[in-house]
């Protein structure tokens, strides 16, 4: 019966089931009963995370592999959202926050509402805002429109577009903090920014946006949405927030980490591990930290780090991305150009810990990869020199003292005295075979250390010059050699010589000099002659008049007339040939650095057209400050602001033909000007600016010697240096070697790129402007400096003129000190000021106190000019170029040196000497006794 029973397929599948039923009975009285306690306390004892690795930056390396950009590692504290819930975050983050003060460790603070020491509340973009407008002298100036129209004057831009009038501005400025989306409606960033925060935080109504103050802002956001209660104080409450705030901005990422605080010391550590049960979701990680071993050097081919902050970057990084919105990403120079190359991929460690926190198991572990290495074409050696010279040499012309090498020996001080505003330099070196940068330098520099986890206000402050009016105050953020355009001086006479013998000049086409050209009612004068010795420089061709600098000679070239004989030249010369073969050595280009912050300037030949389209645009920036409504005649009907505008322009069309004064008048008074306005603005118009728009002889001959309208970077000078000496060929300009992973396999290589061998009737031609750059140095105007130097080398010494006066740090205390001489009292002044803001109020400048002061004390004394105003402040001295390459035979480099208010170029020709003195080696002292140098080529 029971073997029926097993042939009984139900009695068979009933008997397996209640088997197995048995078994999991049993199994489970284990667990429950015999083993409960044991696996309830492992179970509430054991957390599962995930921790997120992060991945080393790509190093970056010179062209010999040396290190000038890696990683240090750093305790970072970071906070799990997902683990901390309720009310713990505020014990959380009021107990992290004390232990980080108590150490004097920095946590990330981007809560933008702060009380200050008498308890008064602000917001932090209020404070940026009114920080930047003290810093560029715009204090007082309400709208974002005034305050670019005043930038814009101030620094003469004409561009047409207010975006393209931005990007200009910002090759003078480290920061245009004014958004042009709408050019109709200018907005600082600083206002968008704290509209976009408060609409965040549940703020949204225009109006209450509009008035309501950082003390109610501050109310409103720790009710609601971080429900603090009201036991909290308000500085434990704002340190709450700060923790909340950052728990916030990674929205929905629950289970990303948030880094609270950077760079920590091991005392912080320390407690954190001490008190890890009262700090749930706090989490510790090692985490590399960027770090330049070399501190300045290369501070502006590198470029610097900072926090994604900008529309632009978290729409690109975050959004596009994928970034973590706490990463640091690179904000200029090579770090920000590379950014996604350098940013390696991050890896996971899924653990097992205990309550405390302690690693109880390792389950799975994804690695980080590291970012590629980055192989630059600069030499770190020629990079430090430079930049170890540029400072002693500035240093020694500020006191006019003697600067001493093994190479030369020379005091440091001319006819105009001591150069002591001669702080800030530039200096770059090319391969001229290859278009590679070997070192790039300016002065004076910064540290990019002080970015790798976030600048202090502190740090950041003192990279900004203190006198933001002056525009050659030193500013170690300003990249000199890509922003920095100027007139190249008597350094582009090589380019109109070069011009004149390939039109068919013979070089030893002799002209003789007569001191000086009269042209209209202006003289031309030679350096020599107007040193006011009365001294010529004779006869001299083409090589004596590049080793002698002679204005004359070069004068002459430019206007296609031999003044010393009173003929034409035997060859047609006129400032269009000079425009194109300023053209063809990439004066007017962009020389392809890989640098994009900040942005290279370009666009600095000068041509007939530019000067037309300058002063059209300063005539219609002119017109639009001064023209107003009460100047037109009632009886014909006061113009509405669109039909002033209107007018400025049909006004502004009549450049070209350039009509006389009194057809000038008539039609002023035709379009409705009362009658004495209409003969102020017609003098205005005609001789201020009308007379300008058109290229004269005078135009010519200041192009010539490379014055005028030039404008062009250190950069951008060594290119032109480097094709003069390689025989005419162009190279893309390069700071670039080679992109390698972080194991060593090439990801590719940047071999040097030719753009063209430019144009030519002759290249044989070069050679004899070349050997005129030779004399320079054995017989001309940089002799002294090369006397001792073992090496023949070509150069150029260039001065370019910089007129006006340096504007003291506080324009009115300056003004009221000389109240006396200008023939007014305090008083009076103040008193007109106030009529002028009542009567004047639609002006953008009416805010400006400056500006209105210096209105107001014309206004009471009509005889006084800007001229007499500005009479008691300081003469700007000129910029000081020098230019060459080395060796003179078979060059290999060339060399760019830009001086600001150097005074004279032959103060960069020591600059020059030292590098060239440590490219080929002869800083080297070898063991023998036979040979104590030697070329570099051979080490």
């Amino acid at each position: 019966m029971l073997l029926n029973k097993f042939k009984d397929r139900y009695f068979v599948t009933t008997t397996v089931f209640v088997m197995i039923f048995t078994i999991i009975l049993f199994r489970l009285a284990d667990l429950m009963i015999v083993n409960g306690e044991t696996y309830r306390e492992q179970a509430e004892n054991r957390i599962f995370k995930s921790i997120e690795l992060a991945a080393p930056r790509g190093e970056i390396r010179d062209r010999y592999g040396r290190l000038i950009a890696g990683n240090r590692t750093s305790y970072t504290v970071q906070i799990m959202k997902n683990e901390v819930t309720g009310d713990s975050v505020n014990d959380v983050a009021l107990r992290l926050t004390q232990i980080f003060e108590s150490n004097g460790d920095q946590y990330v603070d981007e809560f933008p509402i702060i009380v200050d020491d008498n308890g008064q509340y602000h917001f932090t973009f209020d404070l940026e805002k009114e920080d930047w407008k003290e810093r560029n002298d715009l204090l007082g100036v309400e709208t974002a429109s005034e305050a670019f129209q005043i930038l814009l004057d101030r620094h003469g831009i004409q561009e047409e577009s207010v975006g393209a009038a931005q990007i200009e501005l910002l090759n003078y400025m480290s920061s245009v903090p004014i958004s042009v989306a709408n050019p109709e409606n200018l907005r600082f960033t600083y206002d968008m920014r704290k509209q976009n925060w408060l609409q965040d935080h549940g703020i949204r109504d225009p109006e209450e946006i509009a008035i309501i103050t950082a003390k109610e802002a501050f109310d409103r956001v720790r009710e609601r949405p971080y429900d603090l209660e009201s036991t909290y104080s308000a500085e434990d409450a704002r340190r709450i927030m700060v923790i909340k705030e950052q728990l916030r901005k990674t929205g929905f990422l629950q289970y990303q980490p948030v880094r609270i605080a950077h760079d920590v010391s091991k005392e912080s550590i320390i407690q954190i591990e001490e008190n890890i049960m009262e700090l749930p979701g706090v989490n510790v990680a090692f985490e590399p930290i960027r770090y330049y071993p070399e501190g300045e050097t290369a501070a502006h081919i590198l470029g610097y780090m900072g926090k994604i902050s900008q529309t632009h970057e978290i729409e690109k990084y975050v959004n596009e991305l994928g970034y973590n919105p706490n990463d640091m990403i690179g904000k200029t120079g090579i770090e920000e150009k590379f950014e996604e190359t350098l940013k390696g991929t991050n890896g996971s460690q899924n653990v097992i810990v205990d309550s405390r926190g302690r690693l109880v198991n390792v389950i799975e572990t994804v690695d980080p990869v590291p970012g590629n290495t980055i192989y630059l074409t600069i030499d770190l050696n020629i990079q430090k020199k430079a930049e170890e010279v540029l400072k002693v040499v500035l240093e020694t012309l500020q006191v006019g003292g003697v600067y001493e090498t093994q190479w030369g020996s020379a005091r440091l001080m001319g006819s105009a005295g001591i150069m002591k505003n001669a702080k800030s330099a530039s200096v770059v070196v090319t391969d001229v075979n290859t278009g590679e940068v070997l070192a790039l330098a300016n002065y004076p520099s910064y540290d990019p250390n002080l970015f790798a986890t976030g600048i202090s206000t502190e740090d950041w402050n003192s990279l900004h010059p203190e006198n933001t009016r002056d525009l050659l105050a030193p500013s170690p953020l300003n990249n000199i050699a890509l922003s920095t355009a100027i007139q190249p001086g008597s350094t582009y006479k090589m380019l109109v010589g070069l011009a004149a013998i390939e039109q068919g000049l013979d070089p030893n086409y002799k002209i003789l000099d007569r001191g000086f050209i009269q042209v209209g009612g202006h003289s031309f004068g030679n350096w020599l002659w107007n040193q006011g010795r009365g001294q010529t420089m004779g006869w001299q061709g083409l090589h004596q008049a590049i080793a002698d600098s002679n204005n004359y000679y070069f004068y002459s070239l430019g206007t296609g007339y031999d003044h010393g004989i009173e003929r034409w030249l035997p060859i047609s010369m006129n400032v269009d040939t000079f425009i194109d073969y300023s053209h063809r050595f990439g004066l007017n280009d962009r020389t392809g650095i890989e640098i994009d912050v900040p942005r290279e300037r370009s666009g600095g030949v000068p041509s007939v057209e530019s000067k037309t389209r300058t002063i059209k645009a300063l005539l219609t920036r002119q017109l639009e400050r001064q023209l107003r409504p009460a100047d037109f005649e009632e009886i014909i009907g006061i113009p509405t602001q669109e039909e002033i505008l209107d007018i400025i322009e049909e006004i502004v069309s009549w450049t070209e033909e350039n009509p006389s004064r009194p057809v000038l008048y008539n039609r002023l008074v035709d379009i409705g000007l009362q009658a004495d306005k209409a003969s102020i603005f017609a003098d205005l118009i005609k001789f201020t600016y009308f007379n300008q728009a058109r290229w004269s002889k005078a135009d010519t001959m200041n192009f010539s010697i490379g014055q005028g309208e030039h404008a062009y970077t250190p950069i951008q000078m060594t290119n032109y240096m480097a094709i003069l000496a390689n025989g005419g060929y162009r190279y893309k300009v390069s700071v670039l070697n080679k992109i390698t992973d972080f194991e060593g396999n090439i990801i590719s290589e940047h071999p040097p790129e030719l753009i063209e061998r430019i144009p030519m009737n002759d290249y044989s031609n070069l050679d004899e402007v070349n050997y005129g750059m030779y004399l320079v140095n054995t017989t001309g105007t940089a002799r002294s400096h090369f006397s001792r130097f073992p090496i023949d080398v070509a150069g150029k010494t260039g001065t370019a003129q910089r007129s006006g006066k340096i504007p003291p740090l506080d324009e009115v205390e300056y003004l009221k000190r000389h109240l006396g001489a200008f023939g007014v009292t305090e008083a009076a002044v103040y008193e007109q000021m106030e009529i002028m803001r009542t009567e004047d109020r639609d002006n953008p400048r009416i805010h400006d106190d400056a500006y209105v002061m210096r209105e107001a004390i014309k206004q009471l004394n009509p005889r006084i000019k800007n001229a007499d105003l500005d009479h008691f402040k300081e003469d700007y001295d000129n910029f000081a170029w020098y230019t060459g390459f080395a060796p003179y035979e078979n060059p290999e480099i060339a060399i760019s040196v830009l001086i600001f208010q150097g005074g004279s170029g032959g103060y960069g020709a020591p600059i020059f000497r030292e590098i060239v003195a440590e490219y080929m080696g002869l800083n080297i002292k070898e063991d023998s006794t036979e040979m104590i140098m030697q070329n570099r080529l051979t080490q």
